[in-house]
């Protein structure tokens, strides 16, 4: 079987926190924090973008799998923030660490779970033998409306995995995908924000596919919640993933390493990746992980992972996910974190 053989995973150190963007808009900000179950989101800088983040979470992803980049067939990049509407994000990614030309890329899309769909075609190539090395990777420089309720969340992050058959760290056990179309969220060429479709939100979108797609996985997989040691699914905000877990029959204490959105934010294309990374990060050789990511649209990919002994020889190799999330922090202003994602225009 094909699996991980390496990740990696890059957060930005800018930070802002409920209470400043709060203060701005006269809005109620412990509303916010216990309501969406959030204290800060992680900001880019203004020389971070999709392309950068995913360069350096693909270098941590490579020192982990120590392979050759020349050996990677195929990069796919899922993201509802790529830095060009014409012009891949892959390319100048594959350049930058090394894997061109003899390879295979795509930029994907398909809201926060366009992440998950580079990982699960990444996979497929791996599996059917067309490919030596895959490699998925989920990034987002999310956008929020000034004032809007995703202002609060939409953040900022990447994650990568590479796929291949030798030296697996995590092996994937079983896939499943679902899908509808709901129209819960969306944003039409040349608008600056998203929009989002208020009462589609909750039940007949993220909760509907999510709970389905996990259904669906663990049903395939022949397992139960109490079969998994870590379960992890997209985190809008900190209350949402915490209801579908529980809902499920999972416990507090399986979701709480990939449950990162109070200290994050939304990552949108990355928040399950990020999960998945931050939970390699402490888990340990035989422990199951569920992965269940969701994108607006609607669809939900869902992952069975199995970790092997190698996770303990790679895991030092590159920098923890909680490295990124908690240490150097820079605290922003409204103004500077306004400044930096371009939300004031001239004309």
């Amino acid at each position: 079987m094909a699996g991980i053989i390496g990740y990696g995973a890059y957060v930005p150190r800018q930070r802002i926190k409920v209470e400043e963007i709060a203060k701005v808009w006269g809005a109620d900000a412990p509303s916010y924090k216990k309501g969406l179950m959030l204290e800060e989101k992680s900001v880019p800088a203004p020389d971070q973008d999709v392309i950068t983040m995913s360069v350096e979470a693909t270098r941590n992803a490579i020192k982990r799998a120590g392979i050759d980049p020349k050996e990677i067939g195929c990069i796919y990049i899922g993201s509802e923030s790529h830095p060009y509407a014409v012009k891949p994000s892959g390319t100048v990614v594959a350049e930058a660490i090394g894997a061109t030309p003899d390879i295979h890329c795509a930029d994907m899309e398909f809201a926060c779970k366009a992440g998950s769909e580079g990982m699960y075609v990444s996979f497929g190539l791996v599996t059917a033998g067309l490919v030596k090395y895959g490699l998925g990777i989920g990034a987002d420089t999310s956008q929020g409306a000034p004032g809007d309720a995703l202002e609060y969340s939409a953040a900022a992050g990447a994650a990568a995995f590479l796929f291949g058959k030798d030296n697996v760290v995590a092996e994937v056990r079983e896939t499943y995908a679902y899908m509808t179309d709901t129209p819960d969220f969306w944003r039409r060429e040349y608008e600056h924000y998203p929009k989002h479709g208020g009462r589609f939100t909750g039940e007949p979108a993220y909760f509907q596919h999510t709970l389905s797609c996990a259904t669906g996985t663990m049903e395939r997989a022949g397992m139960t919640p109490e079969d998994f040691t870590f379960a992890i699914f997209h985190q809008p905000n900190g209350k949402f993933p915490l209801r579908a877990a529980l809902k499920l029959g999972f416990t507090r204490e399986q979701i709480v390493p990939g449950w990162l959105s109070p200290r994050l934010g939304n990552t949108y294309s990355g928040a399950s990746p990020i999960g998945l990374s931050a939970t390699l990060d402490v888990a340990k050789p035989g422990d199951t992980i569920l992965m269940v990511s969701y994108g607006s649209g609607s669809g939900s990919d869902g992952f069975v992972f199995e970790v092997t002994d190698k996770i303990d020889e790679v895991r030092n190799l590159a920098p923890l996910t909680t490295d990124y999330l908690d240490k150097n922090k820079i605290y922003l202003d409204y103004g500077t974190y306004a400044k930096y994602r371009g939300k004031i225009r001239k004309g």
